[in-house]
């Protein structure tokens, strides 16, 4: 039986926060440990129950795409093998091993890069009420879940836990960080999320969206950071129950944020979820994974 771990424990490392799923901790001045925990959020919101093995999926399938990405930009990875991280950390194996990217300090950009390739979510919301996403204007006649004329760069501020992120335009998002970065995010969001909707589709999987977070190294240059293309950041359709017209099966947390809208959650209090949400998200998590990888997970 996987044991569930909600918070790590490792008090001989600098704690420096603790995100919606991850513990982040200063290694030196130029690593840091990223820690996926089995916490999970909907509607920014962190739930009480954790969904034991989550964190080592997200950190799996991320490892997977940092690699499948590095012929079009570096990312901030150094290993995910406890082994070959320091002393300091190995102490903590039984808690770290399968979920810990020992990782590159940069600075992050403030920005969450949204790539959508399909009306869904906050999207379709917005194109409902005003035929725009991100008041980007699109034509009259598309339908929820309808692939897009092209994908789209809808960039979102990055909140603090407790507040929601905000969709942006992307002049606002230049305006943020500057013209060139904008575009230069942009640029290499876009050519990510076309890789990998190419890719997944033909392994079955229609990615309706995703989210990116890049950062600069100390010469200046981007690099994509954090988590990529997992069930927490993407939507993940099926290909084969694909129809246009309606909200879509998932193989990401939609089933999640289903259950909360059926009970009328606040989108405010954490809650305890039933064990059979956690068991069929969980199953539709190690659905993705073997999917995309063609392996099963490491989950020992």
């Amino acid at each position: 039986m996987i044991e569930a771990l909600y918070e790590s424990n490792c008090p001989d490392l600098k704690l420096v926060a603790r995100g919606k799923v991850r513990d982040l901790y200063e290694i030196d001045d130029s690593s840091l440990l990223f820690v996926a925990t089995d916490r999970i959020s909907a509607y920014d919101v962190i739930m009480n129950s954790p969904i034991a093995g989550k964190g080592k999926i997200l950190t799996q399938i991320s490892v997977f795409w940092f690699d499948f990405f590095k012929d079009v930009v570096p990312n901030h990875l150094i290993t995910a093998d406890i082994d070959a991280m320091p002393a300091v950390v190995q102490q903590y194996r039984d808690q770290l091993r399968g979920r810990s990217l020992l990782v590159k300090k940069v600075s992050v950009l403030p920005i969450e890069a949204i790539v959508r390739g399909y009306l869904a979510g906050s999207g379709w919301k917005e194109y409902q009420a005003k035929r725009t996403v991100c008041d980007i204007p699109l034509p009259d006649s598309l339908r929820e879940s309808q692939r897009l004329p092209a994908p789209l760069f809808t960039p979102s501020t990055k909140a603090e836990y407790g507040d929601h992120d905000e969709n942006i335009h992307p002049d606002r998002c230049a305006e943020i960080i500057g013209r060139e970065r904008s575009d230069e995010m942009s640029r290499l969001a876009l050519e990510l999320y076309n890789r990998a909707a190419e890719y997944a589709l033909a392994k079955g999987i229609i990615i309706a969206d995703t989210k990116f977070e890049f950062g600069v190294d100390a010469d200046g240059g981007i690099m994509l950071v954090d988590e990529a293309l997992t069930p927490d950041s993407s939507r993940f359709w099926p290909k084969a129950s694909y129809k246009v017209g309606k909200p879509q099966e998932s193989y990401d947390k939609q089933y999640l944020r289903d259950y909360l809208t059926s009970i009328d959650f606040d989108m405010h209090t954490p809650i305890d979820l039933p064990p059979v949400v956690l068991d069929n998200t969980f199953k539709k998590y190690v659905e993705a994974y073997v999917k995309l990888t063609g392996n099963r997970p490491d989950l020992d």
